[in-house]
């Protein structure tokens, strides 16, 4: 890519929509008493959670505990059958809450960049939307690789597409459905810490749906617990950014959490 279009491209995005300190003490959202229901299966059963504006919360659990309904519900791919769900200062809508799934979901025939501004319709088009997927991939490393076919990247780099078009209209939620589980256990650590860095960078609410403990205390300021479609445990995690894997803060931490979901101690 030329000099000059990186470095215009670059300008879209590297002032935060959102200052760090213009989101504290904000809420995001909050699920008040939410029931899911399907048929006469109670998926979630209760759910109280108020989450503040820029915090990141993982949200963990055995399988088929409710996590990625909440998720679903959250990014209003579902509804919920009873209680509420509000958005920001009493907003009502979805539209600037993105979702970023188990796979990457590109579509062959675009090329990565066409693949990213898709994130941007309905917000910009033409040659802005082209510069700001740019800027976007220019952010999770990709800018060299943005007039390529998605069917030549690797499975790391799909889903560093995958977080440009989730986050290029710069969403003041971001959900994450296990995003990183299919990665290898190298490639995982990098896309976290991508992810992390983005995060503090543009301090957007981030959800991650995760099954790895481990992950979830790396990354979040908060682990929510889902056990039998309630909420068993809401932790924060005091640690100091930037956090180091398997460092002994965090591995008391991950362990009181697993003694918890298996009911140990």
């Amino acid at each position: 890519m030329p000099a000059a279009t990186l470095t215009a491209a670059r300008s879209l995005v590297a002032t935060p929509a959102r200052p760090i300190g213009s989101v504290e003490g904000r809420r995001a959202f909050a699920f008040k008493e939410v029931g899911k229901r399907f048929g006469d299966k109670i998926v979630l059963d209760g759910i109280d959670l108020d989450v503040r504006a820029g915090q990141f919360v993982a949200v963990i659990g055995k399988s088929g505990c409710g996590k990625s309904t909440l998720l679903r519900l959250l990014a209003g791919l579902d509804r919920p059958s009873s209680g509420s769900l509000t958005l920001g200062a009493g907003e009502e809508g979805h539209s600037r809450t993105r979702f970023m799934f188990q796979e990457p979901r590109l579509l062959p025939w675009m090329s990565v960049v066409r693949n990213v501004e898709i994130g941007l319709t309905g917000i910009a088009g033409g040659t802005e939307a082209r510069q700001r997927a740019l800027a976007m991939l220019a952010e999770v490393g990709l800018a060299d690789r943005a007039d390529e076919w998605p069917s030549v990247l690797s499975g790391g780099q799909k889903q560093r597409v995958a977080l440009a078009r989730a986050l290029v209209g710069q969403p003041q939620i971001l959900a994450l459905d296990e995003p990183l589980g299919a990665l290898d256990a190298l490639t995982r650590i990098e896309m976290q810490q991508l992810l992390e860095r983005i995060w503090l960078n543009q301090r957007f609410t981030a959800v991650l749906v995760t099954h790895d403990v481990g992950e979830a205390v790396a990354l979040a300021d908060r682990v929510v617990v889902i056990g039998e479609g309630r909420i068993a445990l809401d932790l924060d995690v005091p640690v100091a950014r930037p956090r180091r894997h398997g460092s002994a803060e965090l591995a008391r931490i991950e362990g009181a959490i697993l003694d918890h979901l298996f009911g140990r101690g």
